[in-house]
């Protein structure tokens, strides 16, 4: 296993484990900062759109027109682009949108909530919130493992795009169960345990997908990687920043999420 492969999987475990921050963040404090939050989240949705059209696209181009010539390889970029934003569509739509962690929650659920209440059903709904981010999280750890497979300052930027965005999905599992078991390790480790489709999804690519990686492989994986991430930023990000916040705060997560994305490219470059 060469120098490449272990820092991808390295990147997917650390941009997978990062929900178990989300459930520190909830479990360290009695009530979550609304406003910070909405600031967290405008900023992941600026790293993911930054680097989706500015560094991932014009990548997939560029190994797509190499392949197939300049009109063929743009179509089949537009293609594969559109493909992973109809493919994470779906499977939003297969998560009941009660159980799913990209749907927004309630400020009110943001509080640390009586115990006991409802017990059952709060375990329940932080199991299918944990089932719903493993569905979610496996496609984005395929994406962090491919993109540090060919390009470790890519892979290093995807990985810091999701890690940033799995924080809140931490929180989503983690605050139902503690809500109705009161027991912060449990909450803590299952936030943190939900993460490890990330990895899950690099072993997978390099198990099945490490033969045929090439530079067309390679091209539409990419393209496809930023429709996924750029249809998370819209659906779920910058609606949920509006929603815990001012509309202006989530605006200046935005602008400096991209201009944060912008020197580590440059720096990492």
């Amino acid at each position: 296993m060469n120098y490449n492969v272990v820092a991808a999987i390295g990147l997917s475990i650390f941009a997978g484990l990062a929900t178990g921050i989300g459930g520190l963040i909830l479990l360290l404090f009695k009530k979550v900062n609304i406003k910070l939050l909405s600031v967290a989240l405008g900023f992941s949705a600026g790293v993911m759109i930054y680097v989706s059209f500015v560094e991932i696209l014009p990548e997939a181009k560029n190994f797509l027109t190499n392949a197939y010539g300049g009109t063929k390889g743009d179509w089949v970029t537009f293609i594969a682009f559109f493909a992973g934003v109809f493919l994470i569509g779906i499977i939003d739509k297969l998560v009941p949108d009660a159980d799913n962690p990209h749907e927004l929650q309630s400020m009110e659920q943001l509080d640390v909530c009586g115990l006991g209440q409802n017990s059952q059903k709060l375990i329940k709904t932080g199991k299918m919130a944990a089932l719903a981010i493993t569905i979610h999280n496996f496609p984005e750890g395929l994406a962090t493992f491919v993109s540090g497979m060919n390009d470790i300052s890519l892979g290093i930027a995807i990985a810091i795009a999701v890690a940033i965005h799995n924080i809140p999905e931490g929180i989503s599992v983690a605050l139902p169960i503690y809500c109705a078991t009161g027991n912060k390790k449990e909450a803590f480790f299952k936030s943190l345990i939900s993460g490890l489709a990330e990895p899950v999804g690099a072993i997978v690519a390099f198990l099945f997908l490490g033969p045929f990686l090439n530079d067309v492989m390679f091209g539409l994986i990419y393209a496809s990687i930023a429709g996924i991430m750029v249809y998370i930023s819209f659906d779920e990000l910058l609606p949920s920043a509006r929603e815990y916040g001012e509309h202006h705060l989530s605006i200046y997560g935005l602008v400096g999420g991209m201009i944060v994305m912008g020197i580590s490219l440059l720096l990492l470059g």
